[in-house]
């Protein structure tokens, strides 16, 4: 599966912005839980995972900075 790149990830409006944040970290939460009862085959979510929540968290603090609105590129 191709990793999304981060100019998909700053097309999103800021509450989905946040879903996606939300999401991806309780993603991250139930991969660490599968892994400490041994239940987790595929270790590669981490990673993926890990990168996609990087970039949300980038493109939320981009516009905190700028305090653009979040439909500023469209």
């Amino acid at each position: 599966m191709a990793r999304p790149s981060i100019a998909d990830t700053r097309k999103l409006a800021d509450g989905e912005l946040n879903e996606q944040i939300n999401a991806t970290r309780r993603e991250l939460f139930d991969l660490r839980f599968q892994q400490a009862t041994r239940r987790l085959q595929t270790t590669h979510r981490f990673k993926e995972a890990r990168i996609k929540l990087a970039h949300l968290l980038s493109v939320q603090k981009e516009r905190q900075r700028s305090g653009s609105p979040a439909a500023a590129s469209t």
